[in-house]
This record gives structure tokens, C-alpha cells and sequence, in this order.
């Protein structure tokens, strides 16, 4: 008779769904699992429903893939349960053979500048889910009565705020962004957008395809400084030979710096070599200070100039950090871990696992190595009682059927507006969409 095993995965995002589909493909005639994914929220899917760009809904489609892992037998969907609130970390090490923590990282890493908390300065770990829909974000403050917004940072999520508030609102109607975000990006003032990195455009942590994707906007014109692309490409070419991706990036930002503007209204600037020093203004953003760089070799160096770009709205995203989880160790905003093992029995995956780099693929190959080690590590079947036995009287748990209600309901109103779905933002409406 087969071995058979409990494991929890806790999150139900891209990093949790691909160490559930590992560990089926680790099962043999004498290794069974029985998975459970624990989610704090009442809907699965974690970043690719409230993090990725809703004008990209091909990396989407990747929820089909979710959505079959969870058709396979031994696997439960259980949304709605809040570890350290419904459930304790002591309560999964007792009743699991194994426990995955597959948290993410939620927390926008600061700036620590002056003027940080003043209003219209935000994180995109607080921007990204607002208009994604995300349920605890639907009333985060986003002024968007002004005309010059600045994004601070290099990366993919850098590029995604600002392309939303670049681009003219009607390119977002046929997508699921939130209703709440959508309105208020139809009444956005805003027409200029800058993205401001720290260091060189050969350091930038774009993908190529994002940047292919700019000069095809419709409405926006993309302002990049041709000077800037060719002195990166030197210095590039400085350090020996180009890194593909870098090479990709560069060949990328070239075609931007001489796309010719068209004269539209709207415009997104891409700035490098400049470093937050204070965002200014009295009662909420009135603009940024900036230190102009230089790159010496690998080395960044403040020249002792400076810049100021008149703004209303600063949106920092420089990266996150994980939320610390009680009685779990951390180090340096993620769950510190030796290869994915935490502790005996206790493992990690993902963002939490190794920040937030990468895209959603790259939780796929991460969760089957640390996968293959659970499996060695495992010992005899603990034979644990269920753990919905110890959830309070009455407590709503969304399970995959429940969800797939939610789901059909969403698509269902979506359809007469041409959307993708209509996403639901109240945790409340949600709980009674699953409960049907």
C-alpha cells in the first residue's frame, strides 16, 4: 500500500500552485499526497490576479494551468483562512507531514527619503493591487488630479505602474482592471509619466519584451535618450562581452530612442542614473529631488548635482519584502531558509523564498527543487486529524468548488462589457458569490 502524505502549501499564488503540481508529479504507486493550499483570501491565484498588468492577459492564461493542478485528486482548495488568525504555524506542523510556505512578498520596500509619507507618495506594492482589484487595497488613496506622475524603479513593476497611468483609459476597458480603478483612471488628469532608475539603462532589470512592447502604444508617446542608450551600451561593452539580456534590453531601449514622437497628448519618459534624495511639498506631493549619477565601472557615483521634476504623484517600486509570518525566522525581508528548507518539516518556496525576482515561470523550476527535497526528507505518515476540524464555529472556508462559483460569476458579468471578467473587490460579496 502507498505512503501517504499531508502536505499544506501556504498562498495560493504562482509559487504555491507549482509545488502542488511538483509534488503530483512526484507521486508512484508507493507515494501518495494529500495537498491542501491555504489562502487568506477567498479567490486562488495570488499575483496573477491581483499583480499582473491587466493589458497583459496572456500571462494570465496561466490560471488554466491552476485550475488543472486543482482537478487532480488529493487536492484541496481552502480560501478564506488567515495563518495566525484562523490557524497558527504549531497547528500545521501538527496536523501536516510537511508544510510549504508559498507567502510571497507583499511589503513595498521604502525609499527612506523625506516626504515619503506625504499624500500622493505611494508604493507600488499598494498601487499594483489597488487597480488589480485585490480586496484589502480598494480604498488605498491614489490622487490622480494632477498632471505628472513619477514612477522610482527599473523593474517590471516600474514598467506596469507607469504604462497604466500613461496610457488613455480606454485600452484598459476590454481587460479585468478593478471597476473602482477603472473610473478613476478615466477621470485621471495625469499626461506625463516618468520612470526614474538609480543606476545605468544597462543595469535595468526590464524584460526585453515589456520594452518591445512601448512604442506600439497607441496614444502615448515614449521619450528615451538616444545619448543615454549608446553610453550604456559603451559601458556595457566596457565590462567584456554583453550578458544576452542585457544585450536584448539595449537593442530594445535603441528602438524606443528612435521611435519619433507623433505628437500625442499623453507621454511616458524614461530616465536613468538618478536617485531619490526628498520628495517635496507641504500638505502632499509638489515634486522630487533627484541625484544625477554617474556609473564608474560597476560603481555608482553622485556627482553632487541635482534634479527636480514637479509632480503630484510618486509611486516607489523598488522592490518588496516578505511579511514576517510568526514563529518563522526571517532575514533580509524574506523567510530565511537553507536551499527551501526552514526547519524540520518546514519549507519555502518563491518570492518569500528568494525575493522578488524573476517572473511567474521562474516559481515553476524553484518549487521542484525544493519540492524534491521534501520528499527525501519525509518520514512516516503523521495520520493527522483534518484541519478545518479546528476552525471556529461558523467560519466561511471558500473551497475549489465554492471558487468556481465566484469565477462563473465574475465571467458572467464581464461578458456584456467585453471583459475578461468583473472582478468582485469585497471580501464580503465574494463569500456569499462561493457560498452560491
Amino acid at each position: 500500500m502507498a505512503a501517504q502524505y499531508k502536505v499544506a502549501i501556504v498562498g495560493a499564488g504562482p509559487s504555491g500552485f507549482f509545488a502542488a503540481q511538483a509534488l503530483q508529479n512526484l507521486q508512484s504507486d508507493d507515494l501518495k499526497f494529500e495537498i491542501d493550499i491555504i489562502e487568506r483570501l477567498p479567490t486562488p491565484w495570488g499575483l496573477v490576479r491581483s499583480g499582473v498588468a491587466p493589458d497583459h492577459p496572456k500571462i494570465k492564461t496561466v490560471s488554466k494551468v491552476f485550475e488543472k493542478i486543482a482537478a487532480e485528486p488529493g487536492f484541496r482548495f481552502l480560501g478564506n483562512i488567515d495563518l495566525g488568525k484562523e490557524i497558527t504555524m504549531d497547528d500545521l506542523k501538527n496536523h501536516y507531514d510537511a508544510v510549504v510556505l508559498a507567502t510571497g512578498s507583499a511589503l513595498g520596500r521604502k525609499l527612506g527619503i523625506p516626504g515619503e509619507d506625504l499624500r500622493g507618495s505611494l508604493s507600488a506594492a499598494d498601487f499594483v493591487p489597488w487597480y488589480n482589484g485585490h480586496p484589502d487595497f480598494v480604498h488605498v488613496d491614489v490622487p490622480l488630479d494632477g498632471k505628472v506622475a513619477v514612477i522610482i524603479g527599473a523593474g517590471n513593476v516600474a514598467m506596469d505602474c507607469a504604462r497604466i497611468l500613461a496610457i488613455n483609459p480606454e485600452e484598459l476597458d476590454s481587460t479585468d482592471t478593478a471597476p473602482h480603478a477603472l473610473a478613476a483612471l478615466h477621470m485621471s488628469t495625469i499626461r506625463e509619466v516618468h520612470i526614474a532608475a538609480r543606476r545605468g539603462a544597462e543595469n535595468a532589470a526590464f524584460t526585453a519584451p515589456e520594452l518591445r512592447d512601448l512604442p506600439k502604444l497607441e496614444h502615448t508617446d515614449v521619450y528615451l535618450s538616444a545619448d543615454e542608450v549608446s553610453q550604456a551600451h559603451a559601458r556595457a561593452q566596457a565590462q567584456g562581452e554583453i550578458e544576452k539580456e542585457v544585450r536584448n534590453n539595449l537593442e530594445a531601449m535603441r528602438l524606443i530612442s528612435e521611435n519619433p514622437p507623433k505628437g500625442h497628448e499623453r507621454s511616458l519618459h524614461m530616465q536613468f542614473l538618478l536617485a531619490p534624495k526628498e520628495i517635496v511639498g507641504t500638505e502632499r506631493v509638489e515634486g522630487i529631488t533627484f541625484s544625477i549619477n554617474r556609473m564608474d565601472g560597476e560603481k555608482v557615483v553622485d556627482t553632487g548635482e541635482t534634479l527636480t521634476i514637479a509632480c503630484q504623484l510618486v509611486i516607489s517600486a523598488i522592490g518588496y519584502n516578505a511579511e514576517p509570518l510568526a514563529g518563522v525566522p526571517e532575514d533580509k525581508g524574506k523567510i530565511k531558509n537553507s536551499e527551501g528548507r526552514v526547519e524540520e518539516n518546514v519549507y519555502v518556496v518563491g518570492w518569500a523564498k528568494r525575493g522578488p525576482s524573476g517572473v511567474v515561470g521562474t516559481n515553476k523550476s524553484d518549487a521542484a527543487d525544493v519540492m524534491k527535497l521534501l520528499v527525501d526528507d519525509l518520514k512516516n505518515p503523521k495520520g493527522a486529524e483534518d484541519i478545518l476540524n479546528l476552525l471556529p464555529a461558523g467560519h466561511i472556508v471558500i473551497n475549489q468548488e465554492k471558487w468556481q462559483r465566484i469565477n462563473a460569476a465574475e465571467i458572467a458579468a464581464g461578458e456584456p462589457l467585453g471583459r475578461p471578467r468583473l472582478k468582485e473587490v469585497s471580501r464580503e460579496k465574494l463569500l456569499s458569490l462561493g457560498e452560491g
